[in-house]
């Protein structure tokens, strides 16, 4: 074998090494784990080739490194360990992650699930996006494994899956098969997991519940060269993937929303909560972890902060 060849394979050989690969996050004094799903790195067209979707247009090549990505949305069963803090006592020291306090969530004061349901395998709902970066934050104490929101551009990656089209299957008609939306959820969400996956393994990617992402909602954001946005202020927040609520059109891998008010408009506290929203039963969230840990900064980059 040649010197050039055998380095070009010895290359390609570290390259791939490089890649994730799928694990499963145990929580510390509990059963609860989280299935990890690896994401390669890549490039991809991010956004829509269609004029009409015009928060989404025009497409632009966008380039992602690896990272995982919890396979299903964090349940209610999750997200309540974070607001008992039982386990607390079990967190994992990381010499390389330094985190300062964890803010609690406080208990939900209504049902948060409208009628839903709030246990089990449901995905949690009605979290602001400063709830879901939080448990981020939490699990990163408890775990030693740094994690947090998936920015824009994750999402979509992963949702694609490779894909080019506004939904990773070329069908149309198969959306039944993937997702809950209003078609088939009888107007609930639905425990996480039951429909099939995409390509790489991700349930619910579409319907369901719409999944926070680190991004700041600008309208004509794809028509900037910046990729990520990052949130500076509550309102409005990207939200993507479409929920159990929405048609299907309202459903696929460049469909894009940004939080509103209204969105607590029942909220009966003053000042309103923080932590939780109490009329967008149709939004949760899910996790990823990058490849490259970054660096612990005393603001706690990545992380919402708490004003």
């Amino acid at each position: 074998m040649k010197i050039t060849t055998l380095m070009m394979v010895m290359i390609l050989w570290v390259s791939l090494d490089q890649e994730p690969k799928a694990y499963t996050q145990r929580l510390p004094g509990s059963e609860l784990e989280i299935e990890m799903v690896a994401i390669p790195s890549g490039s991809f067209q991010m956004g829509s080739k269609n004029p009409e979707d015009k928060d989404a247009y025009p497409q632009r090549k966008v380039s992602v490194d690896g990272f995982w990505m919890s396979s299903k949305e964090v349940t209610w069963e999750l997200y309540r360990e974070f607001l008992k803090r039982e386990l607390d006592i079990n967190a994992i020291k990381h010499e390389n992650i330094q985190i300062d306090a964890v803010t609690g969530a406080t208990i939900p004061y209504v049902d948060m699930g409208l009628g839903m349901g709030s246990e089990g395998s449901l995905p949690v709902a009605n979290v602001t996006v400063l709830g879901a970066s939080q448990f981020c934050k939490w699990l990163t104490a408890l775990t030693g494994v740094y994690y947090r929101l998936p920015t824009e551009a994750e999402w979509e990656y992963a949702a694609r899956a490779g894909s080019a089209g506004p939904y990773f299957f070329e069908d149309d008609g198969n959306l039944e098969e993937y997702a809950w939306f209003d078609e088939n959820s009888g107007e609930s969400y639905h425990e996480v997991g039951q429909k099939k996956p995409n390509p790489w393994g991700l349930y619910d990617m579409y319907g369901n519940v719409a999944e926070w992402t680190l991004d700041q909602y600008v309208e004509d954001a794809y028509q900037k060269e910046q990729v990520f946005h990052p949130i500076t202020k509550p309102y409005p927040t990207v939200v993507r993937g479409g929920s159990y609520k929405d048609t299907a059109k309202e459903l696929g891998s460049t469909v894009r929303m940004g939080s509103d008010l209204v969105w607590k408009v029942r909220d009966p506290q003053f000042p309103q909560s923080k932590w939780w929203n109490t009329d967008a039963a149709f939004v949760g969230f899910r996790i990823v972890r990058p490849v490259e840990t970054p660096e612990i900064k005393e603001d706690n980059t990545f992380w919402i902060a708490i004003d």
